[in-house]
């Protein structure tokens, strides 16, 4: 019986249809010792250990497409180029319960290369919105992608990430990112110059998943040195702000947080 999903245009149907008849994704239960998770995508040799299906999203220019390759190839990305429909890239981590793949479908964010973006999120088994912390309407459409992500994947994990906290600059303070809270999101800071946070939400949604609180990373992911030296005093302070705000009540509206 095949799922109801409301779909926005023909031919993101077509999309859709074409992946369930022609290059179809084999996906079983979350992984257990007698069970393990496996995915098969197209043109990508299926591995003996438990992988998943992780959709990247945000606005153009954000840092989602960085992000990926920062790990996969350890080289911060200077030229930014929108990405063309998507990208999938498996990373692998090593943990103290075996490896784990994330499968990083990479979406476009420009609106222009929109046409198809439900039909890559379908099978999402978990997820990642990414906004710039230097640049406000960012953050402002997260709700928007967080709804369309929704509406195809439902109870999925999800982890709200603000990229360049390394730029003096930010448009968005610590303090005025609430949108976590109110959907029930992990989130962090992140910096793909510096690397800092690089590898938490990774961690996050691999312990999700798993279903093991206790699961953690044995080897570290192969990064080139950072570029940037990010001001460790000013992100302390960045964090401090945050943990003291999620004492605060919640902004009746999002926009409420700039005033």
């Amino acid at each position: 019986v095949l799922p109801y999903i409301k779909f926005h245009s023909f031919a993101v149907f077509i999309h859709w249809l074409l992946s369930l008849l022609c290059k179809p994704l084999v996906l079983e239960a979350l992984p257990s010792p007698a069970s393990p998770a496996r995915m098969a995508l197209p043109n990508q040799q299926q591995v003996d250990y438990p992988s998943f299906k992780l959709v990247i999203v945000g606005d153009g220019g954000t840092g989602k497409t960085t992000f990926v390759k920062r790990h996969l190839t350890g080289e911060f990305e200077k030229k930014y180029e929108p990405t063309i429909g998507v990208e999938v890239h498996p990373l692998d981590f090593t943990t103290n319960c075996g490896k784990i793949r994330f499968y990083c479908w990479d979406t476009a964010g420009q609106e222009k290369f929109g046409g198809l973006r439900d039909g890559y999120y379908i099978h999402g088994q978990c997820a990642i919105i990414m906004f710039d912390v230097t640049a406000r309407l960012t953050y402002k459409n997260v709700p928007t992608w967080h709804r369309d992500l929704c509406r195809v994947c439902e109870n999925i994990p999800i982890v709200l990430c603000g990229n360049k906290v390394d730029v003096k600059n930010r448009q968005v303070k610590a303090k005025q990112v609430t949108f976590h809270r109110k959907k029930n999101l992990q989130y962090y800071e992140i910096s793909a110059k510096s690397n800092y946070n690089f590898e938490k939400p990774f961690l996050y949604l691999a312990r999700k998943l798993a279903g093991d609180p206790n699961l953690h990373f044995v080897e570290a992911v192969a990064l080139r040195p950072p570029e940037v030296q990010i001001d460790m005093a000013t992100q302390q302070q960045h964090e401090a702000e945050l943990a003291q705000a999620a004492n605060q009540p919640l902004p009746d509206d999002d926009d409420d947080a700039f005033d």
